[in-house]
């Protein structure tokens, strides 16, 4: 059975499916600086889009069926049992036309690395008659998403003149779960990189 679109409120529980995150957060310190570009967005621009988007890094999402859960987290947890921290650095504003204002990740490659080795579970996924799994293709933290246009067309005028500069590691990744692409996602399990590993940059 095909699932609603994205673009869709209907559940895509529905057709027995939830929509899965893969995320890297940002820590505390940094976490409470995005927080605060996003209610400053908000006040700014009149629009309550930012507070209301999660604030990580998403590292690929994917429909599957909640029975399916067991077997993801196992698979999942096998490929950060052989990943090494690695750092992370927001740098500046960008966009996506004409909807999303975002802070760019400076260096992708740890993340393009990662999803190399998600291929597995996009192989798991497709087995079980889902759709593939989305991987990460450029990296970035939203700060605003579903913008009218002429909101964004505003926003990305003045942000592009801002600056943000950022760093923290990664040292695990979580998996989230939502009905809808407007529900509540609730976490459904954290998954730590190999312990005591170096980090990846150093190892590289």
């Amino acid at each position: 059975m095909e699932p609603v679109k994205n673009n869709s409120t209907q559940s895509w529980a529905e057709y027995g499916l939830y929509e899965y995150l893969l995320v890297a957060d940002p820590d505390p310190v940094v976490q409470d600086k995005v927080l605060a570009q996003k209610q400053e967005f908000c006040e700014e621009y009149c629009d309550q889009s930012a507070i209301k988007t999660g604030s990580h890094i998403v590292v690929a999402s994917f429909l599957a069926r909640e029975a399916m859960e067991d077997t993801l987290i196992r698979w999942i947890q096998r490929i950060c049992d052989q990943l090494q921290p690695f750092r992370v650095t927001l740098n500046n504003y960008s966009g996506f036309p004409p909807h999303t204002i975002y802070l760019r990740v400076q260096d992708p490659i740890p993340f393009l690395h990662l999803s190399q080795k998600l291929k597995a579970v996009d192989d798991l996924v497709r087995s079980s008659s889902c759709p593939p799994v989305r991987l990460i293709g450029k990296p970035h933290l939203s700060i605003a998403k579903r913008l009218p246009e002429p909101v964004y067309t505003k926003a990305m005028f003045n942000y592009s003149q801002k600056t943000f500069h950022e760093s923290f590691m990664v040292h695990e990744l979580r998996l989230l779960r939502r009905a809808h692409q407007f529900d509540t996602s609730k976490m459904v399990n954290k998954f730590p990189f190999a312990p005591g590993s170096q980090p990846w940059s150093e190892v590289a």
